[in-house]
């Protein structure tokens, strides 16, 4: 079930938002209007994302072998059991 946020825009705001709903604007209401403009921010926060992380991909297919780190995969299970269990240890 969706939760409603109520905002209240004053001023300039309010007048800015005004002009791009209703009958004059593209938007058929405030609530379309800022919908859409979450949406934009939740899309763009998202292509950030995979920017970042297509770059680091690259970052390390481009790096040298001496680079890395050799894990043994047992250490690495006990860790985050450790971890998960809260006991640090």
């Amino acid at each position: 079930m969706a939760e409603g946020i109520n905002v209240r825009f004053s001023g300039e705001l309010q007048r800015f938002i005004q002009e791009r709903t209703g009958d004059q604007g593209i938007y058929s209401s405030a609530s379309e209007y800022i919908r859409d403009l979450v949406r934009r921010d939740y899309l763009e926060e998202e292509q950030r994302k995979q920017v970042w992380l297509r770059q680091e991909l690259f970052r390390g297919l481009k790096a040298q072998q001496t680079e890395f780190e050799t894990l043994d995969i047992e250490n690495l299970i006990h860790e985050a059991k450790s971890r998960r269990s809260g006991s640090g240890s």
